[in-house]
């Protein structure tokens, strides 16, 4: 059914005008020419990036005065993954969407460097690396690609589940079939685990759990509650594994037809959204984890040395990467932890 109602909102874009920015004319106190900007993601209406979407939308359509007009498709509703929806966004079938940084890698290799495993130490290590000089440059690199990166989002630090029983160490993984993102260091991350690791689309991962096509994933806490992943997933191990960024992606044609005082007003407001996301996130993972608990799932805290034992597994990640992300890359984010 979701599946159903999402083509059946694609064909309704096609049919109004995909393909190119959308804009109308209206009448006011003289022609004024309304720009609209569609945004698509996976996330539904819980999620910090829902809530901070809304507020975004709110601001860019009254301080534009009506000239911007924004709607919102939550919940994987126009794509079932964030490549798709990047993708659409490139086409200029979209305006907006605001994805997880891994499918990037598709894009543009050097975005890999922000999925090494253990990469940031906390929350402060990677926001100073994203909205640094690093994060800055890559989001420039974007516009190769017919994409603009406006900032950076939060999905929170990412954690393992599975049905089997507490995830202690990389030998409870061993031949466990297990999703992962759509990007080679996260599979390459669960296979050097000892995991059947192999990537899925989120908009199906539910349903792919309850048939058992998987028996185990990894995502923020956020997710695991919004999506309901509670109901399919038993053990829930605090790793911390990686650190996940979301982006807020606009067509680069669309962003540069607008007025000057619109795109700069665009700008404004993703700076606002991206603060305000941020602390919904981690807000958020505070009272989720809470909720996760009160579902009944059995949550699993790893000591100094388990954790180590996964960062020494995980060497072989960065050692087959590392070359092709480049080295520089990885230095300049390992130092946002000092």
């Amino acid at each position: 059914m979701k599946k159903l109602i999402a083509l059946l909102l694609i064909g309704l874009l096609v049919i109004t005008g995909c393909g190119r920015p959308k804009e109308s004319t209206s009448s006011g106190d003289g022609e004024k020419k309304v720009h609209t900007l569609r945004i698509a993601y996976l996330v539904s209406e819980e999620q910090s990036t829902h809530l901070a979407a809304v507020d975004f939308k709110e601001k860019l359509e009254k301080e534009s005065d009506g000239r911007l007009k924004v709607e919102l498709y939550p919940n994987g509703q126009l794509y079932g993954s964030d490549r798709e929806a990047i993708e659409a966004v490139q086409l200029g079938n979209i305006e907006m969407t605001i994805p997880a940084l891994a499918p990037l890698a598709s894009f543009n290799k050097k975005f890999m460097v922000f999925d090494l495993p253990f990469l940031f130490n906390n929350n402060e290590a990677a926001y100073k690396a994203l909205d640094g000089e690093l994060g800055q440059d890559l989001l420039k690199e974007l516009e190769k690609n017919d994409l603009k990166g406006l900032v950076f989002g939060e999905n929170g630090f990412r954690h393992m589940s599975n049905n089997n029983g507490p995830i202690e160490s990389p030998e409870d993984l061993k031949g466990i079939k297990f999703r992962t993102l759509e990007n080679p260091v996260h599979t390459d991350t669960f296979s050097s685990f000892g995991a059947n690791a192999s990537p899925f689309a989120f908009g199906e991962l539910y349903t792919a759990l309850q048939q058992k096509t998987y028996d185990a994933m990894e995502a923020p806490i956020s997710l695991y509650y919004t999506n309901k992943f509670y109901e399919v997933q038993k053990y829930l191990t605090m790793s911390g594994h990686v650190y996940a960024a979301t982006i807020l992606l606009v067509n680069n044609n669309f962003y540069n037809s607008l007025p000057e005082d619109l795109q700069q007003l665009v700008t404004a407001k993703a700076e606002e959204f991206r603060d305000e996301q941020r602390q919904l996130a981690q807000k958020q993972d505070v009272e989720f984890l809470e909720k996760l608990k009160e579902s009944g799932m059995e949550i699993n805290e790893l000591s100094t040395e388990q954790r180590e034992k996964f960062r020494e597994a995980a060497k072989a990640v960065y050692d087959k990467h590392v070359p092709s992300i480049g080295e520089d890359l990885v230095n300049k984010a390992l130092e946002a932890n000092k």
